[in-house]
């Protein structure tokens, strides 16, 4: 199932890997980035989560909380010391896709082979010079999981989705920064688009 604009966002009840229980109804009065990622070792979805948490506090002091997704188990990510780190943003183990499915996560072998074919080296010398995780899958993980972001108004509605085209197409950090300082950019896009 593909969500959409202006649509509720799938609730989910969760513990995250530092034992803190998340409740997306918790959020209901905040503004929320809710991202979904590959597995620990994928250097395309570490470099983002770099990024991330580099503008968390910048982000959070607007209002905007986040709330991460990882397809690896919960044992693989706390032997991690960089995604240990992640935290105080919760960092979700969901092996068995859930929520990625409640998400409509897409498993896509072409979009992941492309990304792979034309983007992995740079993405790989990026990721080395960041210091961030790149290793092969473990038990269970997938190489075809296309990674997915929405923003999340107050009242826990979805004012952005983004399905990604390949493993480096994400939200556009200002975009993100401008929901945060102001959640109705979203509204005024949609208005415009219909005149």
């Amino acid at each position: 199932m593909i969500l959409t604009q202006a649509v509720k966002a799938p609730l989910f009840d969760r513990t995250d890997i530092f034992g803190r229980p998340i409740k997306l109804e918790d959020y209901a009065d905040k503004k929320l980035l809710i991202a979904f990622f590959r597995h620990a070792g994928c250097p395309f979805c570490n470099l983002r989560v770099h990024a991330l948490t580099k503008v968390h506090e910048e982000l959070k002091a607007q209002g905007l909380e986040m709330i991460f997704f990882f397809e690896s188990k919960e044992q693989v990510l706390l032997r991690s010391t960089f995604h240990k780190e992640v935290s105080p943003i919760p960092l979700i183990s969901d092996p068995q896709k859930e929520i990625y499915d409640q998400y409509g996560i897409e498993s896509s072998a072409g979009k992941s082979a492309k990304s792979h074919i034309t983007t992995f080296v740079q993405t790989a010398f990026k990721a080395k010079k960041a210091g961030v995780p790149m290793h092969p899958m473990k038990d269970g993980e997938s190489i075809n999981t296309i990674p997915a972001e929405f923003l999340v108004d107050k009242g826990l509605e979805i004012k952005k989705v983004h399905y990604s085209k390949s493993l480096t197409d994400r939200l556009d950090m200002e975009l993100i920064k401008k929901f945060a300082q102001d959640s109705s950019i979203f509204d005024k896009e949609n208005e415009a688009q219909m005149a």
